[in-house]
């Protein structure tokens, strides 16, 4: 039987209180297992940020987000992963509906039109007639 690829983003912060670079360690660790068993399409590295609210005492994190292209079983497994290792402060893995997010790009790129072209084309109509 044929696998189905889904499409998933995954978010995960990383504590700080081993330093900046032990969190880089932490998300070069992750990124590098997503690659290894899926198609990234895309690795948003949004660095040090201040939590909403504390976390394990901590006000900051370190954001990463990478959207993904994998079979379904991949991220229930990244997730117990996420759960095992003590960096990790908060993980949430979500499906992406490519069908809506092609809609809403091809919605994007539809053309323009101004008002004053509509006008021009509804004049000329009315002269036309």
């Amino acid at each position: 039987m044929e696998k189905v690829i889904n499409t998933y983003e995954n978010l995960f912060i990383v504590s700080l209180a081993n330093g900046e670079e032990a969190a880089k360690e932490t998300v070069n660790k992750f990124t590098t297992l997503i690659a290894n068993n899926a198609e990234i399409v895309e690795v948003a590295d949004w660095g040090k940020r201040r939590l909403a609210y504390l976390i394990n005492d901590e006000a900051e994190g370190y954001y990463t987000v990478v959207t993904f292209k994998t079979a379904s079983d991949f991220p229930a497994e990244l997730d117990r992963l996420f759960n095992i290792d003590e960096n990790v402060m908060r993980a949430m893995t979500i499906k992406l509906d490519v069908k809506a997010i092609e809609k809403n790009n091809a919605a994007k790129k539809a053309p323009v039109v101004e008002a004053a072209e509509v006008v021009e084309v509804a004049e000329e109509v009315a002269d036309a007639e």
